[in-house]
């Protein structure tokens, strides 16, 4: 907005937090610069969170494996049941598996070795079993299970049993500081769609670049005016929420300057869809075409799609929402091999929880546990980190009542944790093996923290 006033400086100050790398500071990349690692090879996260819960129930279907087939699937889905004819064909060694059929663009990259699936994810204190949770120990269990608020937190922090203050990027983050080249005038993490816990540390705080890379500076065009807005920012009138505003709207004009300036040189040419999810990664995609003018080496994004709440009426909420996710990540992945990021970016799904295999009565579904996961990448065989074309992790069972439904409408137990997916990213990313149990700490309590999806 303009910034005609002192008012309107206050005004966007505050709005700043939430705005174009409001949370942030400056001293800290000095800091960065002292410590920085210049022959550090790039590498990217980039977190794709399905807000509301999203139903993988319908994303991957068995259709003949050694453990189950397409009618035990169809028995449990009943009326929202896929058909098999239409389902995209994929393999894992022997056994037949099937992506939703908007997805053709995930199914090429799984096919082509750069996407992997990691079966039954869901936040755990420890290796969990139907009889666990049905003893109701909640020592033993994820605090506030099937609650969407605290099961966003407990899978932004990668803590299922305690409140934390930041979350699992800004921990990995903190980490890395010291050790390679996150100098620069710009944060390493960035969110394109607001980010809560996930992107926040205690020395990393995270830029939120909203889809277009809007200025805080609007209307301060000319040096005169920056100068203005800049004189209003060092004004000590003794108030403290004031001054805490200045100082929270100036580093967001540090970032926003220094993005805005990058950006005058970057160059996307890949057609993204015009969708939500489509534009946000084009926008990460520009950030990364301009990482060595910002001087970031380690950098995590985090992108937003919701809707996936669909207590009623799925198909038409859930089907159009896929196609939007194997659209954009299919662009996506193009865009980094015009950047040049293909090799060294890992792209993956996260969701609070997963939902019930068994529809309500309203042609929907309901808070469940488990829950299927995609990540993409290139594959080792073309020197990048995802060893894809196959599931890891363990299929459950999909029979109503059965040994991996916590009750009867095929609520699954999970039986990968979080902070078992968390901390493979983690490692592939630069975390030493050391430092894990620091950033995840129920990671002792499984017996690998790594899952082998990624490579060393």
């Amino acid at each position: 907005m303009p910034i005609r006033s002192r008012r309107d400086f206050i005004k966007a100050a505050i709005s700043s937090v939430g705005a174009v790398g409001a949370l942030g500071s400056l001293g800290k990349f000095g800091e960065m610069n002292a410590l920085a690692n210049s022959t550090a090879p790039y590498q990217a996260l980039v977190c794709i969170f399905l807000a509301g819960g999203n139903d993988s129930h319908n994303m991957v279907v068995p259709i003949a494996t050694a453990q189950q087939s397409y009618s035990v699937y169809a028995q449990g889905r009943q009326t929202l049941a896929l058909a098999q004819s239409a389902l995209l064909p994929i393999s894992n060694g022997s056994d037949a598996y099937g992506l939703h059929p908007n997805m053709p663009e995930i199914r090429n990259l799984y096919n082509n070795g750069n996407a992997a699936i990691l079966a039954n994810v869901g936040m755990l204190v420890q290796p969990t079993t139907k009889a666990i949770y049905q003893s109701n120990n909640q020592s033993l269990l994820p605090a506030q299970l099937f609650s969407h608020s605290d099961q966003v937190n407990q899978w932004q922090t990668a803590i299922p049993n305690a409140s934390a203050s930041t979350g699992w990027g800004g921990r990995v983050e903190d980490n890395l500081l010291s050790a390679f080249n996150q100098s620069a005038s710009f944060s390493p993490v960035t969110s394109t769609s607001g980010c809560g816990l996930f992107c926040t540390g205690e020395q990393t705080f995270a830029a939120t670049v909203p889809v277009g890379g809007a200025s805080l500076l609007d209307g301060a065009t000319t040096p005169s005016r920056l100068a203005a807005v800049q004189q209003l920012m060092t004004f000590d009138n003794g108030l403290q929420l004031v001054q805490a505003a200045n100082t929270v709207f100036n580093r967001g004009v540090g970032f926003s300057q220094a993005l805005t300036n990058a950006l005058k040189t970057a160059h996307v040419n890949t057609t993204f869809p015009a969708t939500s999810l489509g534009q946000q990664l084009l926008t990460v995609a520009q950030i990364m075409s301009v990482r060595n003018a910002l001087g970031i080496g380690r950098q995590v994004f985090f992108c937003q799609l919701g809707g996936f709440d669909t207590h009623g009426a799925q198909a038409g909420t859930q089907d159009p929402l896929l196609q939007q996710l194997s659209q954009a990540i299919g662009a996506f992945y193009l865009a980094l091999q015009e950047v040049g990021t293909d090799q060294n970016t890992v792209t993956f799904t996260a969701s609070e929880f997963g939902r019930t295999l068994q529809p309500n009565g309203n042609a929907g579904t309901d808070h469940a546990w488990g829950s299927h996961h995609l990540i993409v990448g290139s594959s080792t065989a073309k020197s990048g980190p995802v060893k894809g074309g196959q599931f890891y992790g363990q299929f459950p069972s999909l029979a109503l009542g059965g040994p991996d439904d916590a009750n009867t409408r095929g609520t699954l137990v999970p039986t990968t944790a979080v902070e078992q997916y968390a901390a493979t990213i983690a490692l592939w990313f630069g975390v030493s093996a050391a430092n894990i149990p620091s950033i995840f700490p129920n990671i002792g309590n499984f017996t690998a923290s790594s899952l082998g999806f990624l490579a060393p």
